[in-house]
């Protein structure tokens, strides 16, 4: 658990990072009260009541956002869920969501899984973790690549039995999504998330195979943007892509196998693709003990050789692209890999973008998260080397992140035990 912290927090002698100028010459403090930043100066004058943290002229970042997570898909198989009762499902969460917290992620996007009562757990303290913006269940077609079931089942499964019943829910035409839109947000959804594509983890579906008509697509981001929300879609396919980004879809998840006029189209609409690299190179690691059918494996070796190339065809034509990692079962401790993948062909000052400001745009959270500056929520990291010259300062963040503030409590400090 945080220990208590002070109201007023006076954080001195910290070099501020800001992705889109030079590391300033000079170090600065930040004075942070209830919870938000308030100012940012040298030899701030303070009441006696305030906390003092002393830097040590190590470097500030604002808490990282990783868009694109499923700590409640606690199995790499994920038919395994199937079996899985969704109170061994919570507890399990729970590891994982300190642990995302631990590594510097004071936000986390869940992308199908969670709920809302996990999210008022953390909300309120019972849980430490990043603040969620949870999709709830994800919407898939019948036989997509929502659609669990074995194909000798005909019933669709119960979400009072287990835990993967909270992954995905099955609606077929224009009426039933519109309806199951309608009550993902009735049960608290931040976001919705559809299935417009095959994916690697289901073994029915070809990896290319388009899902959803643009009809229903269309009602389904009609409905979102009723609410003030937005959709993001799962898929791999240019063609896919590109049907989702005509219909209205916000935010393209994966989109490995994106073409360069599904990249123009995704510019010119302003939307987002978040690539999710480090879950395909875990998956290739670990191939014997996932379970996965040889048709899934094959289609995993697609997408991750695939994968640094969308992100280059992506930066040629000035798509904005967030960060997720999609990492399932017990490998959410390779979550912060993802910046060391993307530096084989990113700058680490555009990868640390992506996972800041970019990804707290997609969440809608652009003046709050994302940035250190008056006013923003006071979710703050500190590095013990520059991440802008190097990303694997990311990596072993029990010995490289010694201080984790999230909304003005600090979650982790370490300082005085500088390496």
């Amino acid at each position: 658990m945080a220990a208590p912290t002070p109201n007023s927090t006076l954080l001195k002698d910290v070099f501020v990072l800001d992705v889109d100028a030079d590391v300033p010459a000079e170090t600065s403090d930040i004075h942070i009260e209830a919870g938000h930043i308030v100012e940012i100066g040298r030899d701030m004058s303070v009441s006696g009541d305030t906390g003092i943290v002393d830097g040590q002229g190590r470097y500030a970042l604002p808490g990282l956002i990783d868009c694109h997570v499923h700590p409640f898909l606690s199995e790499t198989d994920l038919s395994r869920l199937a079996e899985v009762p969704p109170t061994l499902m919570t507890a399990r969460a729970i590891g994982i969501l300190e642990g995302m917290l631990m590594r510097g992620f004071t936000s986390v996007r869940d992308a199908a899984g969670a709920d809302w009562g996990i999210r008022k757990a953390v909300e309120d303290g019972v849980v430490v973790g990043p603040r969620l913006y949870i999709a709830g269940c994800a919407l898939s077609q019948t036989g997509g690549h929502g659609d669990f079931r074995r194909l000798t089942e005909e019933t669709s499964p119960c979400s009072c039995a287990h835990a993967l019943a909270f992954a995905s829910r099955i609606a077929d035409g224009v009426d039933e999504v519109r309806k199951a839109v309608r009550d993902e947000l009735r049960k608290g959804a931040d976001q919705i998330k559809i299935m417009v594509s095959g994916g690697i983890s289901s073994p029915h579906d070809p990896l290319e195979c388009d899902q959803y008509s643009p009809e229903e697509i269309r009602v389904i981001v009609s409905e979102a943007e009723r609410r003030g929300t937005y959709v993001m879609a799962h898929a791999y396919g240019a063609s896919a892509i590109k049907t989702a980004l005509e219909c209205g879809v916000r935010s393209i998840e994966h989109g490995n196998l994106i073409d360069a006029d599904s990249a123009k189209l995704a510019a010119d609409k302003n939307a987002f693709l978040v690539p999710t690299l480090v879950t395909y190179e875990v998956l290739n690691d670990t191939t014997a003990q996932s379970g996965w059918l040889p048709g899934m494996l094959q289609k995993l070796q697609r997408v991750r050789e695939a994968g640094l190339n969308a992100i280059e065809l992506c930066q040629t034509h000035g798509v904005k692209l967030g960060f997720g990692t999609d990492l399932l079962g017990d490998s959410f401790e390779h979550q912060s890999r993802e910046f060391t993948i993307r530096a084989q062909v990113q700058e680490p000052r555009d990868i640390i973008r992506s996972a800041t400001r970019i990804n707290a745009e997609i969440i809608q959270e652009q003046d709050r998260l994302g940035i250190l500056k008056p006013g923003a929520l006071a979710d703050i990291i500190l590095l013990n080397q520059n991440p802008f010259d190097d990303v694997e300062v990311f990596l072993d963040p029990g010995r490289h992140i010694p201080f984790v503030m999230k909304e003005g409590t600090i979650f982790k400090n370490q300082i005085s035990e500088r390496q």
